[in-house]
């Protein structure tokens, strides 16, 4: 019988996938392939004993239930997780458990197997014994480690298996965790690289490195240190962990949980174990002692304070006598804790004034060098610019490699050598030499020969520092940068909070960067201007932005003001002037896609349904949220609902589906309004559909990066195939009868206790506009009459004092007031 094998030529002909080992990263890494459609058999070892529920089932070691109990149990636990692992909980049904036992030969019908068991050496060799025994040749295999020996894991196999096995290092938890860190081997053939990597970044959506088969590889190898470097400088400086979270979170263009919070997330027992990997296998004596186990992580970690795995590391939460929670912070010098305090300074305060991560870590590092802060922040800095720069052509080939791995692993604003760009590489390594640092000579070769930066820019393109000159950046084909085109003037119109960028083939991007993205005046004009621009001279409008979030929602604040201050005029123009902004980017005569990432709240869903197509990024979380603080969307946001219930219903303006009738129309009346009314959000862009706030022709997409230009894509798609402007619509609407269906459901909220009366209220008035006011059942009305009933309503709502409570509570605290 002749073997039959497969030679996986494209990162598209990987349909199937097997993931070895159930626990947190292998669970992680199969629910991510099946976010990405492919079905996947999880496989995990045979149980060795029953649980108490199996014995009181009668259930024996043989039973299949059993078999497979930890794969099965990884599956079911995708669907209560938090985060969530999978875009949308019914991709689980993608995913088959089974065991290394009796599944094993399932191997052979994969095309790619991923080995994901416990970070240990000889099991993982074992696992892959086990695995060339069944796979057929040319399938794709790969190890996720995080640092041990890619090679060394793979001696003893065939020729054939080494060629096309390699390590998938991807982060935690993988469905958002950008990186994966690829590291072939010497045997590992080229071609096998270059497909993982398309296949990680086209299906999975990922952004990939290319590492050496080195302890750590990049992120962990660099970011460990930095940690270390950190603590070590902590108690150098006599700072606390709250100062040094100050001076090493968003101050330094870094995320929030900063170093010890994020010490703390990690494990100090992980963190050990990642430091005692990288001393191991070094043969380097400085590189050793770099990483010797630092004795207050061996105290910490020896009285079981591993983190928030076990309640207290850095940092422990504690509840008061009346139930409340409260951060209490270690004081490195006793090991006791104390109540956090908040830091506060002028160097941290002209850090957070600096806009951009650039001008911050500027602003951080030029300030007064006196300062215990500045010094500190320098030190920290400092020995990881160096470090990382010794590390070039060691643990990675290029500074893009340990750039991008650093903000995709570890979330920085700048990798290090942007950020030595940032603040001056001549300047900082004149003061590096004045204080006795010794300077990596492929540096000081390139300032030596007159480059006094790692990158520089030209037209479109970057280029990155290589010895002798500079290398031009790989920049993906189906990848647009605004930031790049504005750079390279192709910036049509702008203002402070917006800017219209040409983005090639006659289409043009409109782009908020106000701050939040919050809709305001200059938006909503930026708007105006650019309907009648792309009107005039252009094939179509794309609506994307690469802020943190789409957008968050309308400038609450000057809502807030203007209603404290009774100028309601000043209200209502305000909300007229969004209705009509969003009515003409709906009338415009050419296509318009919405491409919106990450947050897409209130304001920001209704900026995107004037538009033909939706194009949503995985991680969207899209919803019309303004109950949440006690009003109802009025910029068009309920009248597209009421237009989607109807197109739902069969009543569309077009015409009336034959057997429908105006009492059809409720079962999705009463969808939408739930969600309205329960500010529901989307956990997923794939999610949002769920939720009844997309059209038929709206959908999303795996890869986030890729999100501009696909939506500049379906914009020429449009334009070509002959798009004509919308007309306006006559809707058919639920009318009294409707109003009273909706009345009831929340007056038995009401009366369960479930909401509040402010809460019933704010419901009532979103019933009352959803459904068409108070004409009779199926009656066909205009935009204009919903967009006034929407204006009344939201007026009304403005000036009840428990609604201002709630928009002044959201925007002191971040979090919605129930009242």
């Amino acid at each position: 019988m002749s073997i039959r094998t497969t030679q996986v030529k494209s990162a598209a002909s990987v349909r199937s996938a097997a993931v070895i080992g159930s626990g947190v990263m292998g669970a992680g890494i199969a629910a991510h392939l099946a976010n990405a459609g492919m079905r996947v058999v999880l496989l995990d070892v045979v149980p060795r004993t029953l649980t108490e529920e199996e014995e009181r089932k009668g259930l024996t070691l043989n039973d299949p239930k059993v078999r497979n109990r930890l794969a099965a149990g990884a599956i079911a636990n995708m669907a209560r997780s938090q985060p969530a692992p999978l875009y949308d909980s019914a991709s689980a049904s993608r995913i088959r458990p089974g065991n290394l036992t009796d599944d094993i030969a399932l191997l052979g019908d994969t095309d790619w197997i991923v080995e994901a068991v416990v970070e240990r050496f000889d099991v993982k060799r074992e696992v892959l014994a086990a695995i060339e025994s069944a796979r057929r040749p040319g399938t794709l295999v790969t190890t996720n480690t995080s640092g041990l020996s890619v090679a060394a894991m793979a001696e003893g196999r065939s020729k054939e298996f080494r060629e096309h096995f390699a390590a998938t290092h991807f982060f935690n938890p993988p469905r958002y965790m950008k990186l994966v860190e690829i590291v072939p081997t010497a045997d590992t053939g080229a071609e096998v690289t270059e497909l993982l990597a398309e296949l990680c970044v086209k299906r999975l959506g990922k952004g990939v490195v290319i590492a050496r088969d080195t302890p750590n590889f990049i992120a962990n190898r660099i970011g460990t240190y930095g940690m270390l470097v950190t603590l070590e400088d902590t108690i150098r400086y006599g700072l606390t962990v709250e100062e040094a979270d100050a001076l090493t979170g968003p101050a330094m263009g870094r995320p929030k949980t900063a170093t010890f919070r994020m010490l703390d997330l990690v494990g100090l027992d992980t963190l050990l174990h990642v430091v005692d990997n990288v001393r191991e296998r070094s043969e380097d004596d400085a590189e050793r002692a770099i990483f010797a186990r630092p004795r207050l992580l061996e105290e910490l970690v020896a009285a079981g304070r591993l983190g928030e795995k076990s309640g207290s590391g850095f940092y422990r939460k504690r509840k008061d006598p009346d139930g409340r929670s409260r951060i209490e912070s270690l004081r490195l010098g006793t090991l006791e804790y104390g109540p956090q305090v908040r830091i506060s300074s002028p160097v941290i305060d002209a850090a957070k004034a600096a806009k951009g991560a650039a001008a911050k870590a500027k602003a951080l590092l030029a300030a007064n060098p006196k300062d215990c802060y500045a010094q500190f922040a320098w030190s920290t800095v400092k020995r990881t610019l160096l470090y990382a720069a010794a590390q070039v052509g060691v643990i990675a080939e290029t500074v893009v490699d340990i750039d991008r791995a650093m903000k995709w692993g570890f979330n920085w604003e700048l990798g290090p050598f942007e950020l030595w760009d940032a603040i001056g590489v001549e300047k900082s390594v004149a003061r590096m030499k004045e204080e006795g640092e010794s300077i990596p000579d492929w540096v000081e070769k390139r300032l030596a020969e007159g480059h006094s930066s790692f990158y520089q820019a030209a037209e479109l393109k970057r280029f990155y520092a290589v010895p002798g000159g500079f290398a031009e950046e790989n920049q993906e084909a189906d990848v647009i940068s605004l930031s790049a085109l504005k750079g390279a003037g192709r910036t049509v119109l702008g203002t402070q909070g917006a800017s219209l960028i040409d983005i090639g083939d006659d289409v043009v991007c409109l782009e908020f960067h106000s701050q939040n993205n919050a809709i305001g005046g200059e938006i909503l004009s930026a708007i105006r201007q650019s309907v009648a621009e792309v009107s005039r001279n252009w094939r179509g409008l794309v609506l994307a932005n690469e802020g943190r979030n789409f957008c968050v929602g309308a400038n609450l604040m000057l809502l807030l003001m203007e209603a404290q201050a009774g100028e309601w005029d000043e209200v209502e123009d305000i909300i007229r002037f969004f209705q009509d902004s969003m009515l003409r980017l709906k009338r415009l005569d050419r296509p318009v896609v919405a491409a919106p990432h990450r947050m897409t709240l209130g304001g920001g869903v209704e900026a995107c349904l004037p538009a033909d197509v939706i194009l949503l990024s995985p991680e969207t979380y899209f919803g019309l949220v303004e109950t949440g603080v006690g009003l109802i969307p009025a910029g068009g946001g309920c009248k597209e609902a009421a237009i989607m219930a109807a197109e739902r219903a069969g009543l569309s303006a077009a015409g009336v589906r034959s057997g429908v009738t105006p009492g059809d129309l409720q079962p999705h009346l009463n969808a939408l309004f739930e969600t309205i009314a329960m500010a529901k959000t989307s956990t997923s862009g794939h999610d949002a559909a769920k939720l009844g706030l997309l059209r038929p022709q709206d959908r999303a997409i795996v890869r986030q990066d890729a999100r501009i230009a696909e939506a500049k894509r379906l914009v020429l798609e449009l334009d070509r195939a002959g798009y004509s402007a919308p007309v306006e619509e006559r809707v058919a609407v639920a009318g009294r009868e409707g109003k009273a269906v909706l009345a009831m459901g929340v007056q038995a909220m009401r009366l369960g206790g479930h909401i509040s009366k402010h809460d019933a209220l704010i419901a009532g008035k979103l019933a009352h506009v959803l459904a068409g006011g108070d004409v009779r059942q199926g009656a066909m009305v205009s935009e204009k009459y919903l967009l006034d009933l929407e204006c009344e309503a939201f007026l009304s709502l403005c000036g009840e004092s428990k609604t201002q409570e709630r928009m002044s509570h959201m925007l002191s605290k971040g979090k919605p007031l129930r009242n």
